[in-house]
């Protein structure tokens, strides 16, 4: 895990030791529908994705997390409501977990931990809009490439089916665009 410089040595440590190892295999939920978020992930290796359900009660993808980023629901977390954004490994992955309990005794216990936090918080945030910008511009084939750019592991191990939910593609649409772009 990465800290920044903005906590000791000793919090550091403090820190990890109120986390869990927790592996996820492919499918497995961290958090389910309808769950209250009483913890927080930091994923060690594998992908994530967090996605919410249509209308018609179809899985539409909203972002994924990886490697060394961490994962909640936020608004299932702070606000103690059930949560409408599920979290699920689209591979095999190692999480650490932290329980909201162990991170309330840590902001007490440990000098600048409610700093970290915070700029954890605002990263993820950075990043999810970075991510709205590509989203929101463009036709599939221009998203995809930029998906491709940004994010080249997903694109090799991703299903299609959750690349192209994230996209707000259909699942043939990306298999043209593959297609398309392997035979240049």
């Amino acid at each position: 895990m990465h800290f920044g410089g903005i906590l000791s040595e000793d919090g550091i440590a403090l820190a990890l030791s109120r986390c869990k190892q927790r592996l996820l295999k492919a499918g497995e939920h961290f958090l389910a529908l309808d769950k209250v978020a009483h913890e927080i992930a930091f994923v060690e290796r594998g992908i994530l994705r967090l996605y919410a359900l249509d209308d018609e009660g179809a899985e539409v993808t909203k972002y994924f997390v990886r490697s060394n980023q961490f994962v909640t629901d936020l608004e299932s977390y702070y606000a103690g409501a059930p949560s409408q954004n599920p979290i699920q490994a689209v591979v095999d992955t190692e999480l650490y977990i932290i329980h909201k309990d162990a991170v309330n005794d840590l902001i007490q216990q440990i000098p600048n931990y409610f700093i970290f936090l915070k700029s954890i918080t605002e990263a993820q945030l950075l990043n999810k809009l970075k991510d709205n910008d590509f989203l929101n511009f463009g036709d599939a084939r221009t998203k995809y490439i930029a998906f491709l750019n940004r994010y080249p592991d997903l694109a090799l191990q991703a299903p299609q089916h959750y690349i192209a939910s994230y996209l707000k593609i259909t699942p043939q649409s990306l298999s043209r665009i593959r297609r398309e772009l392997a035979e240049k």
